[in-house]
């Protein structure tokens, strides 16, 4: 049949439902009266029984996460390898030229806070915990058959690296974070999770299946935080160990989150401005200048060149790495990559939705080059920065490093290369207070997100249920990590990232659909 081309009519998003017309307002709060307290009673029932049969949850986390990473693994590496085709041929169709929130919308925030914004929300406490360890790790032990600690792994290393927190993770993110931020602001929906899914399941995302959406969305995003604030603890808790000599016991981890909770719960009640935006554009700083640091001293000529390098390798190795079929580096496949694929996929409606709220005003093809080439720039920075001095070290014969990834405790592996740095006492101290920072935005900027789901798409819902939900992140973080530890934090991430994949995989298909009908 020939075409006849005409473009599709304008998509309808015409409803009646008013935002927040399901909430209730018990005690001065603003919540939706079916996700709110399902979401609640849930948690808090996982957070009892995790602390009530430690030992049994232990054993269940601990065998759940291998089960689901290799069962699982063709369909997180296919989905992931989508989301960032489907973002790539949004941004560079006629599509992209389209603005959020209108054409005449302008942007909330600067570049720089923008950026700072994202930064501190999708990767923070990740790159400090794994910016040292992780390029150090795959050269000691590569993945496609390459030879461990030669050239060639070195380099692998680090493109590796590059790779699990480059563009494939924020494709994840983009893909949430446009859909949110299209169907809110340019055609008035709830900025809720639900609301993606308009032009599939039309008025009935406010009943049934919108709840379970938005629930599952609740679910995913509180574990995946808890694993990022469990990360945080025991990076905190080591350092404490190094810099001051405090054992880093179990006691001492709950108390970390206790105590850094409620400097979350500080900035949840200063706001958007003066807390989150303040507080990451602060992060932003200190990263830069721990990295600057880093970078002139060590082996700054050979990280130049590495940088270059860096990024042809991430180019080449992205292919083979994104194979699911054949694969017999086992380890590497499921132990990082399926788990990093699940984990970004959990991660993703706190990053995206948390990126949505702070993106209007920015046309469709900016917002996809800024969250999908601006990170994976730096994260290849960092992960060249800090790996590449690290490999340098033991290259040299300083064996600190090497000992974190084959005595496996991760947590000391930045601290490690800051000990055969100048002035490594101080830079560990700012490493330490930069941490603490990442740990309080990403809990606050949590809480933020999470609270807006569970109060029906309202932008501002009242302090206390962000409060509230800022609490029980902290809560969920150390239930896990005293029934099973770290393990625990990647079993519930993984658990939840499977099928929240088949909800984003739906809502790829559903921006599809309302973006066609876009007159550019």
């Amino acid at each position: 049949m020939r075409s006849t081309g005409k473009r599709p009519a304008p998509l309808s998003t015409t409803t009646d439902y008013q935002v927040g017309q399901d909430n209730i307002q018990p005690f001065g709060l603003d919540i939706h009266n079916l996700v709110f307290p399902i979401s609640a009673v849930c948690i808090v029932v996982f957070v009892a029984l995790t602390l009530l049969f430690q030992e049994q949850s232990a054993t269940l986390f601990n065998e759940l996460r291998p089960w689901l990473t290799t069962q699982l693994d063709w369909f997180f590496v296919i989905s992931v390898n989508f989301f960032v085709l489907f973002c790539l041929y949004i941004a560079f169709s006629r599509t992209g030229r389209v603005r959020i929130g209108g054409p005449d919308a302008k942007p909330e925030f600067s570049y720089p806070g923008w950026l700072a914004m994202l930064f501190s929300a999708g990767i923070g406490i990740g790159l400090m915990f794994f910016g040292v360890l992780e390029p150090v790790n795959h050269m000691l032990s590569p993945p496609l058959g390459i030879t461990p600690e030669s050239a060639e792994a070195a380099r692998l290393g680090i493109a590796a690296s590059a790779f699990h927190w480059g563009m494939s993770a924020w494709a994840v993110y983009a893909v949430v974070g446009l859909a949110l931020a299209y169907f809110t602001f340019n055609h008035g929906l709830p900025l809720t999770l639900r609301s993606a899914f308009y032009p599939l399941l039309g008025d009935r995302v406010w009943g049934l299946p919108g709840h379970l959406i938005d629930i599952l969305a609740v679910f995913a995003t509180i574990f995946g935080l808890a694993t990022s604030l469990g990360y945080g603890a025991e990076q905190v808790a080591a350092g404490l160990n190094e810099l001051f000599g405090i054992a880093p016991t179990d006691v001492v981890k709950v108390i970390l989150i206790i105590g850094i909770t409620a400097i979350a719960v500080g900035s949840v009640v200063a706001g958007l401005d003066a807390g989150v935006k303040r507080l990451s554009e602060i992060n932003m700083v200190m990263a830069v200048l721990l990295l600057l640091f880093v970078f002139f001293s060590g082996p700054t000529l050979d990280l130049i060149s590495g940088f270059v390098i860096g990024l042809k390798d991430y180019v080449t190795y992205s292919i083979p790495l994104s194979n699911p079929i054949g694969r017999e580096d086992t380890a590497f496949f499921h132990g990082w990559t399926t788990f990093y694929w699940a984990w970004w996929i959990a991660w993703s409606p706190f990053v995206g939705m948390f990126i949505a709220r702070v993106s209007k005003g920015r046309t469709i093809r900016e917002f996809m080059v800024c969250v999908l080439i601006v990170p994976t720039l730096f994260c290849l920075l960092w992960m060249t920065v800090f790996g590449g001095t690290a490999i340098e070290q033991m290259a040299s014969g300083y064996d600190g490093v090497r000992e974190t990834v084959q005595n496996w405790t991760p947590e000391l592996a930045l601290y490690r290369l800051l000990d055969n740095l100048p002035m490594s006492y101080l830079m560990s101290l700012v490493s330490l207070i930069l941490i603490v920072i990442f740990f309080v935005t990403s809990s606050d900027s949590g809480s933020l997100v999470i609270d807006t789901i569970t109060a029906g798409g309202i932008l501002n819902p009242p302090v206390p249920q962000r409060v509230f939900w800022c609490t029980f992140e902290g809560m969920v973080a150390i239930a896990l990590l005293l029934g099973g530890g770290l393990g625990s934090l990647q079993a519930a991430t993984v658990s939840t990232g499977f099928p929240f994949c088949i909800v984003l995989l739906v809502m790829c298909f559903s921006l599809y659909k309302g973006l066609k009908h876009e007159r550019v």
